[in-house]
């Protein structure tokens, strides 16, 4: 079956999970092409390096961390309730 309404990020914030967040991992390159270089004077990653970042219901990219653990007490450190994606 193809739904015939498209969900905003507003939708997906309203389902009842507001406190909600994904972990999933991501590559140090997709993350260095959205942050300014300004802000990485110092930081050296492999580009290959493997990331995890923390999402909202959203999509919206709210923190990334070294590693998956780092990522899961991040999220509960702020009363959030974190998950994985695969």
């Amino acid at each position: 079956m193809t739904p015939t309404t498209l969900m905003s990020g507003e939708d997906f914030r309203g389902l009842g999970a507001p406190d909600l967040v994904y972990v999933r991992q991501i590559r140090a390159a997709d993350v260095m092409d959205d942050v300014a270089t300004t802000t990485t004077r110092g930081l050296s990653l492999e580009p290959d390096a493997i990331l995890y970042a923390l999402h909202g219901a959203d999509g919206e990219r709210l923190a990334v961390m070294m590693d998956r653990a780092s990522a899961f007490s991040a999220a509960l450190a702020h009363a959030l309730e974190p998950v994985s994606v695969h």
